[in-house]
């Protein structure tokens, strides 16, 4: 209610505009009475008295209801443009899960600066798999363990360098993780990258890929991103590393169709693979356009970032598997499907994340691609694709 003293200027404001509409302008005689001025009704008594002001209930119901629509708007659905911190609190509800995700932001950002300055000069020792080292690929397993050791939600941790899992002290998840990915070629200035897979628990040997909490990896080349793909969240999303180090998120891919890119690993497989080596020529027949770096990261993102495509890394008699589970191809196929894309691993025509991880070393061949490449490449491999029986492929552009 508003005071006397306001509803006396109101009455006097009211008794002077009736003043001057009684005393008619000295153009009024050449105004017909339809044009001449009339009082505004925004002035009423009622309206200074406060029953205007006050809205009717019902109104006020309405006015709610709108609000609590554009709020709900806002929290419900992941937005380009946010951070990577306003983005996590969309897709997860679980404070752990988004503290990890974070930290490993952290650390990509951090690994991105290195692979841009370190030296890329081989320092001569060897992981416990046999596989020559570089600097860069220690630098980057170490900040990656330091990043998950202070989150304080990771349980253990083990990379492709370490492979065997070491305790965390924290509790929450677990995670493994390649460190630099393509580490051989980053005196070449091609694009590296870390990948990673998060599974709840403590374990990280009789699970599966299915398991996963969630997964990413940072591509590091002209421009720096971080992946992500949140178990139950819709699709897989990428964020972009702006110059004054916060992530902003730009892309969200939720389908991945037909089209005539490929990416084929291990082509010296198809010497003594001919089942791989009728694929192959069928690209070429097809005229596919080659897009391979030798970097698995570059090769399987571009996937996601074109939004078609397929990667191909298969095994013969003399060539054995080289990517591994539990630190490459469980991660990458997460990402790749809740992108609406398709994977298919182990030897068989199932999905890479269906493989169960008996061991930390375990490898297979793997296929990455749109639903219909997958169908493709299982049947050129495979003899038949039962899952996907009942897709009809659409022709490739």
């Amino acid at each position: 209610m508003l005071s006397h003293r306001a509803v006396d200027v109101s009455s006097s404001f009211l008794s002077a505009q009736q003043h001057a509409m009684s005393s008619p302008p000295p153009c009024a005689g050449k105004m017909s009475r339809t044009t001449a001025v009339r009082p505004v009704a925004a002035f009423s008594p009622s309206s200074f008295a406060g029953a205007a002001v006050t809205a009717p209930k019902a109104t006020r119901a309405a006015r709610s209801t709108r609000a609590m629509s554009r709020r709900t708007a806002v929290t419900t659905k992941a937005q380009l443009g946010d951070s990577l911190e306003e983005f996590l609190a969309v897709a997860t509800p679980d404070p752990k899960l988004r503290m990890l995700l974070s930290s490993m932001g952290e650390a990509m950002r951090t690994i991105a600066f290195k692979v841009r300055t370190a030296s890329c000069a081989a320092q001569g020792c060897l992981n416990s798999f046999g596989d020559e080292q570089l600097a860069i690929d220690l630098l980057a397993d170490k900040l990656l363990f330091e990043a998950l050791k202070y989150s304080h939600v990771c349980s253990f941790a083990c990379s492709e360098e370490v492979p065997e899992p070491l305790p965390m002290g924290g509790e929450g998840f677990s995670v493994a993780f390649d460190p630099l990915d393509g580490s051989s070629i980053v005196d070449t200035n091609f694009s590296v990258g870390t990948i990673f897979g998060v599974w709840p628990g403590d374990k990280l040997v009789g699970v599966s890929g299915r398991d996963q909490a969630a997964a990413g990896m940072g591509v590091y080349g002209p421009r720096t991103v971080y992946v992500v793909a949140v178990k139950g969240f819709p699709g897989t999303h990428e964020f972009l590393l702006m110059d004054d180090g916060k992530w902003v998120h730009v892309k969200e891919t939720t389908e991945i169709g037909e089209g005539k890119m490929f990416a084929p690993g291990n082509l010296r497989a198809t010497m003594d693979n001919p089942e791989y080596e009728k694929l192959i020529n069928y690209y070429l027949q097809e005229k596919y356009t080659l897009r391979y770096t030798g970097g698995m990261v570059p090769d399987v993102f571009q996937i996601l970032v074109k939004e078609k495509g397929v990667f191909t890394n298969v095994t013969s008699p003399t060539t054995k598997a080289k990517l591994r589970i539990l630190f490459e191809v469980a991660p990458l196929a997460l990402m790749v499907e809740q992108a609406g894309g398709a994977s298919s691993g182990d030897g068989r025509p199932i999905s890479a994340l269906d493989i169960m991880v008996n061991e930390h070393d375990q490898r297979t061949q793997v296929c990455f691609g749109s639903v219909g490449e997958v169908k493709r490449f299982e049947e050129f491999i495979h003899g038949s694709s039962p899952r996907f029986a009942d897709v009809k492929v659409a022709a490739a552009k």
